[in-house]
């Protein structure tokens, strides 16, 4: 491992644990106008994704659940980015963070969501991070089932 390498998988565990231990906008939204469940039957995390759309524009995000660290910080990086995008915006972004978890980088800066690349070092945690991004493209489409990861 060379020495960005090690810096990357440094500032990945610094920051999957800042937003585990002290998650963004962990809270149930009062007046959301989308919300679906999320469920990882592998780790047993469990989340509700919260949305407040205006005029197709994400006004506000925010999640309920427990489960792992990753899932957690997945969820509570996910509210952060997704504010002010429309929702055309987030099924690209979602599209993006699918290639970033699974693939290869995205040709583009993802700024803090960069951080989410170090998972695909752990095969069997992509699920844990990609719950919320599931839970949410299920929430923006408006699909009643919930979102499961395996």
């Amino acid at each position: 491992m060379d020495a960005s390498q090690a810096d990357l998988r440094e500032l990945y565990q610094e920051v999957i644990f800042d937003h585990n231990r002290n998650p963004r906008n962990f809270r149930r939204l009062e007046d959301a106008t989308h919300y679906a469940l999320g469920h990882n039957p592998l780790c047993g995390d469990k989340l509700t994704v919260y949305l407040k759309v205006v005029d197709d524009i994400i006004q506000e995000a925010s999640f309920l659940g427990e489960g792992c660290a990753i899932s957690t910080a997945s969820a509570s990086l996910m509210t952060e980015a997704v504010k002010g995008l429309t929702l055309d915006e987030f099924e690209k972004l979602y599209g993006e963070v699918h290639q970033l978890l699974t693939e290869n980088h995205p040709d583009h800066d993802m700024g803090k969501l960069e951080v989410l690349s170090g998972v695909r070092e752990f095969p069997a945690r992509v699920k844990c991070a990609s719950l919320a991004w599931h839970t949410t493209h299920n929430a923006v489409n408006q699909l009643s089932e919930t979102a499961q990861t395996e």
